[in-house]
């Protein structure tokens, strides 16, 4: 898909007409299948087989949610409050949050009254439009990362312990490294015990140099890594750093001094900073976006695990409640299981089978 996704077309209210979403959706991917380049250097992977990884991650919240939704319509033939009541416990089970399905319940109401919906096989439609709109909200989404022309593109990768930071800068290296990107790891997390060796050991894998020293200042590794950088002509710079929660006012302080001393080497640095969530903890995922959020400017979440959740309505969740794009999404544990997170693929993946 393209770099920036522009969603200005009004599809709340809309006639429901002979084509539906999931047709639609199948003739904009029909539309690409070769490998090529985009303007911002990411591979657009042919999309049968991108498509193909959204079916097989997605696989567990389509067996959960999309199968009971489906029986919800076989057992409610007539939509009716029961009906309502059922669809609500089962959006909040997906992990779509309280009060984004709140709001969501809020809006098919209205919907079914306007448009005289009684039929519920005639308002699963209605659902996955609305459920679109959540994350879209008639807005530009930008999906995908900031990269510089004339200065290494500084990415800094911010969240807790255990979320999958390394292994997401490890196989983000390993995307970049397949267009001819020269990518510099920095070991920012200098105090956790083998961080830094698991950094190297991607570095390895990904043929990509790394900056780190254990038990040092994080702030002064940061600085000797971008310096490198900008020496040797690196085209991106992936820092890693400590996943501290806790003591908020500590991470808040070591998050400012690191941002400062990159952005005396190069203006307008960290281009993104990305939060990494694991898509199991679900509202918890949650909760870090938002204390994330007030300690430093998010530029992007990467959902990793998702293909290990029953629960994948997060996604939608964490968009509605924070107003920060989903960028990347972890579909495997394998070295390429990192995809550019698209919207069209995710709702198709999702409910593909629900028609």
């Amino acid at each position: 898909m393209c770099d920036i996704i522009i969603y200005r077309t009004k599809i709340a209210g809309r006639k429901r007409d002979n084509m539906g979403l999931f047709d639609k959706f199948k003739n904009i991917f029909n539309k690409h299948t070769n490998i090529e380049q985009n303007n911002s250097d990411d591979i657009v992977l042919n999309e049968e087989e991108s498509l193909d990884k959204y079916d097989k991650g997605l696989d567990k919240t389509r067996k959960e949610f999309t199968s009971k939704l489906g029986m919800l319509s076989k057992k409610y033939r007539k939509v009716n409050e029961e009906y309502f009541e059922e669809l609500e416990e089962l959006l909040i089970m997906a992990d779509i949050g309280v009060n984004t399905v709140m709001n969501f319940m809020d809006k098919i109401r209205k919907r079914a009254k306007k448009e005289a919906i009684i039929d519920t096989d005639d308002l699963k439609e209605i659902i996955v439009d609305e459920l679109f709109i959540i994350y879209v909200n008639n807005d530009i989404i930008v999906n995908k990362i900031n990269y510089q022309k004339d200065v290494p593109t500084v990415i800094l990768f911010v969240g807790v312990n255990g979320v999958g930071k390394t292994t997401t800068i490890g196989k983000l290296a390993h995307k970049l490294s397949e267009t001819g990107k020269k990518v510099l790891l920095v070991a920012g997390d200098t105090f956790r015990a083998g961080a830094v060796e698991q950094i190297n050991i991607w570095g390895d894998r990904t043929n990509s140099r790394v900056v780190g020293r254990e038990n040092a200042d994080p702030a002064s590794v940061i600085y000797d890594g971008i310096d490198i950088a900008l020496k040797e002509e690196y085209d991106v710079v992936l820092i890693d750093t400590a996943g501290r929660l806790q003591n908020k006012v500590n991470l808040m302080n070591e998050l400012e001094k690191i941002n400062k001393v990159i952005g005396k080497l190069i203006p307008g640095a960290p281009h993104e900073t990305l939060l990494v969530v694991d898509a199991t903890t679900g509202q918890n995922g949650i909760s870090q976006a938002k204390s994330f959020s007030k300690i430093t400017n998010i530029t992007g979440i990467v959902l990793t695990k998702l293909d290990g959740t029953a629960k994948g309505g997060i996604v939608l969740a964490i968009k509605d409640e924070t107003d920060i794009p989903v960028k990347y999404i972890g579909l495997g544990e394998g070295i390429n299981d990192l995809e550019v997170f698209d919207i069209e693929k995710y709702i198709y993946g999702l409910f593909k089978n629900l028609f």
